[in-house]
């Protein structure tokens, strides 16, 4: 029997869902970190005695400088959801970008966004 080149509709369809789900999740997160970036909770220092000001202050800096930091990768993440769902559009969907072969199915239901299977990742198809 021939190897396998591609997923069937099917699976890429139960694929679709898996992303479609987590994307759900990952947007939901993003934008409350971009809420609380905006500081839309009231959150801030001005109804705080002068002494503990400049300490809140600089908590409040670290916060949003880890803040910013999660969600450049939610984001990050986001677009790597959308263009597993171009992949599966082109129905190019799981398969290894630098073996060319099929990623299993298994690697891409816990990391639907994986483009490289473990042994290209691992650096074995060299």
């Amino acid at each position: 029997m021939a190897e396998k080149t591609r997923y069937t509709d099917a699976e890429l369809e139960e694929f679709r869902a898996i992303i479609m789900e987590k994307l759900e999740l990952a947007q939901r997160d993003y934008d409350r970190l971009k809420s609380s970036l905006m500081n839309k909770d009231g959150n801030d220092v001005d109804d705080t005695s002068p002494t503990f000001k400049v300490l809140e202050e600089g908590a409040s800096t670290l916060t949003k400088e880890e803040t910013t930091r999660l969600a450049a990768r939610q984001l990050k993440f986001i677009q790597s959801l959308q263009a597993a769902l171009v992949r599966i559009e082109n129905k190019t969907y799981g398969i290894c970008r630098e073996t060319g072969k099929l990623i299993p199915a298994g690697r891409l239901r816990a990391v639907p966004h994986a483009t490289l299977s473990i042994e290209a990742k691992q650096g074995g198809t060299k």
